[in-house]
């Protein structure tokens, strides 16, 4: 049976977060924040946006993370703070 690719994002969306817990907590601003993008029935995504100044090597850690879960993945860079990873899966 093939899942739902919005179901495998949103599952990995959750490993993202416990994987990456020490970066999103509650009552401070979130380095890590998380985005599930579904209305393009073609193609659901999952937009892993980071900040600050470890965007970017926390992007190296997030993307490989992410792809050794099985997505495809493509990054934004809006500046040396506002990195964006785009994970999208079949």
């Amino acid at each position: 049976m093939i899942s739902d690719p919005v179901d495998i994002l949103d599952d990995l969306a959750d490993q993202v977060a416990e994987e990456f817990e020490a970066y999103r907590q509650p009552d401070e601003s979130k380095d890590v924040s998380l985005v599930l993008k579904n209305n393009d029935e073609e193609r659901s995504t999952l937009i892993v946006h980071l900040g600050r100044e470890i965007a970017e090597s926390l992007a190296d850690r997030i993307d490989e993370f992410l792809r050794e879960h099985g997505a495809r993945t493509e990054r934004e860079r809006h500046s040396a703070t506002d990195v964006r990873v785009l994970a999208t899966v079949d």
